[in-house]
């Protein structure tokens, strides 16, 4: 029995020699499949497409040219010379054709064992594209192509054993987007499992409500095992502060990593510290950490999207300008450059333009939130409130812990009289996220347009301003409140209080129409004047300007009146300027499939 053994085990080693001396002579006698394969590899994918494209011809014209295998091959390489020409239609055809290819493979290469003891499938197996990839790369053609259910159903398709950490990944991305949390959170575990130290499947996992403990656990082995990697619990614990909607304790978290020296000066860390200061409300210190990010990487594109809307917001619109050509130089096939430029193009009330840009940027990159809510607030400027309630809606699904989304609905709700939709929403938001200074005053803004529930309005507000006595929304609703109850005095002294710490555009002005109200004429004249220092484009100062003016001369307003009638000829002229680029951006609209 062991010498029988012996030779089986020497006549196993003969046949695997003899297969080893095949595979070398294939190898030294290179045919045309070789050559369009090491083109490929050489990254050479327009002479791939040309020859590739040549030879499935000739294949077709004479199928016993080229057996099965090289058939399949030649589609594989086709496929991925047309996938880089960004030809992702085609190239999913072609993908899927190869896919047909390699099940005639299947069906055709079950050969019996030669006198050699190898099967011709078995030699030829060691240089076919693999069906996985295969299968990947026309999902990725789907996702691109917006065909997301295609995507999950061709990746469903490969055995849950055999899916590599990208294709879970991906995966659990198209799980996300269309509402199936469970498969997500799946997916995104499996992710973990084969890479710790996949980042981006932890936020996606803390954003689906998964607890930070449990997400932590999952990398407690890689943290204990590599040294300087201790910082990792503490930004996964900022991220579930983030994504837990709890602002201020994700700020203090992140703070205290920006602070170690090892991680000092991130861009990363500090885009996510500018953007949750952001989220809270602290404009002045968002602006300040964007702008220290991109000191620090002057080709910086996340994030700056929201940057530019902040700086939109301030009145620096000359400044949004230079940004978005800057980032348009950088890359022009990103959401954000496109959204900074509907910004500058909606603060400077040219509605249109904003929602063709909105909608460009939700081409490039359909989970853009600023991109969702700026087409939903230049909709709902132009009147088509039931079409921006559906981008406030995305946006909040994608964003559930950003507020400025539900403030857009509320608005919307606002907007069209529907006060009890808009009061639940406030209830709903208060409950979830919490009374804090934002929730607070989102509550008492719907309250404000209720004349039942005033007194319930100054009581949030109150308690708004009692948390953050900065908070700007806050400031200008209660002084709204108090300019309806003729409170100007109390008015003043609230809006005096809050600009010794700060300045803003809105709080100079505001405080400019109450000083009218108690004929201050002069110091009204003042704080108008630094408003407009401060944003040039804001028309109630101006207006409150003019009309002291006019009421403190009542001579010159006589010929101010005729000038002012001169200037209406003008004026209109730039109306119907404004009505005539307004309808050529309605026709790109249409052209691109927004009405």
């Amino acid at each position: 029995k062991k010498k029988k053994n012996i030779y089986i085990y020497i006549y196993k080693i003969k046949n695997l020699y003899r297969c080893v001396l095949k595979l070398k002579a294939g190898r030294l006698k290179m045919n045309v499949i070789d050559h369009v394969r090491d083109l490929a590899a050489a990254g050479l994918h327009s002479n791939v497409r040309i020859i590739s494209s040549l030879l499935l011809t000739m294949s077709t014209n004479n199928p016993e040219l080229f057996s099965p295998s090289q058939k399949y091959q030649l589609l594989v390489y086709h496929a991925d010379a047309i996938f880089h020409d960004k030809e992702y239609r085609n190239a999913a055809c072609k993908y899927n054709m190869a896919l047909q290819q390699k099940k005639v493979i299947s069906k055709t290469s079950k050969v019996r064992p030669s006198s050699t003891g190898c099967t011709t499938s078995a030699l030829q197996a060691q240089n076919l594209p693999s069906e996985i990839e295969v299968k990947y790369k026309i999902a990725e053609c789907y996702t691109i192509l917006k065909l997301d259910k295609d995507a999950i159903s061709v990746l469903e398709g490969i055995p849950s054993r055999q899916r590599t950490p990208k294709i879970n990944m991906m995966l659990a991305n198209l799980y996300r987007k269309a509402g199936q949390e469970r498969s997500a959170v799946t997916s995104y575990k499996e992710v973990l499992r084969q890479c710790p130290l996949a980042l981006d499947a932890i936020i996606g996992l803390l954003s689906l409500s998964v607890k930070g403990a449990e997400v932590a656990s999952m990398t407690m082995d890689v943290i204990q095992s590599i040294p300087n990697l201790d910082w990792l619990a503490v930004w996964i614990k900022a991220h579930a502060f983030i994504h837990g909607g709890d602002n201020q304790r994700a700020i203090n978290t992140i703070c205290s990593l920006e602070k170690k020296s090892l991680l000092r000066d991130n861009v990363d860390l500090l885009v996510t510290l500018a953007d949750v200061y952001f989220r809270a409300g602290d404009t002045k210190n968002s602006i300040l950490k964007f702008e220290q990010a991109q000191m620090l990487d002057p080709y910086l594109i996340k994030g700056m999207d929201v940057y530019g809307y902040l700086m939109a917001r301030e009145g620096h619109l000359e400044d949004v300008e230079v940004l978005g050509g800057r980032l348009f130089n950088i890359s022009d096939q990103h959401a954000e450059p496109w959204v900074i430029s509907g910004c500058h193009s909606f603060y400077s009330k040219r509605y249109s333009r904003a929602l063709y840009l909105g909608a460009k940027a939700i081409q490039l990159n359909s989970n853009s939130v600023q991109a969702l809510l700026l087409k939903g607030v230049a909709l709902r400027n132009m009147g088509r409130v039931q079409e921006a309630i559906i981008h406030f809606r995305e946006a909040m699904r994608l964003a559930p812990c950003r507020l400025d989304c539900y403030e857009g609905l509320i608005d919307c709700y606002l907007a069209s009289n529907g006060i009890r939709e808009a009061m639940g929403m406030a209830n709903n938001i208060y409950k979830t996220l919490g009374a804090n200074a934002q929730t607070l005053t989102i509550l008492a803004t719907v309250c404000l347009e209720d004349p039942m529930t005033q007194e319930k309005a100054k009581t949030l507000l109150d308690k708004a301003l009692a948390q953050r006595p900065d908070f700007i929304k806050a400031v200008v609703k209660k002084a709204e409140l108090l300019n309806r109850e003729q409170k100007y005095e109390e008015g003043i002294a609230l809006l005096r209080n809050t600009l010794t710490n700060q300045s803003d555009c809105v709080l100079h002005r505001m405080l400019g129409d109450f000083l009218v109200a108690v004929n201050d004429y002069q110091e009204a004249m003042d704080q108008y004047s630094i408003a407009l220092s401060l944003d040039p484009n804001d028309q109630k100062s101006l207006e409150g300007m003019q009309k002291m003016e006019k009421e403190e001369s009542p001579t010159d307003a006589t010929v101010e009146l005729d000038g002012d009638d001169m200037e209406g000829s003008g004026e209109e002229g730039d109306l119907e300027g404004s009505d005539s680029e307004a309808a050529q951006w309605a026709d790109q609209e249409q052209w691109f499939g927004m009405q």
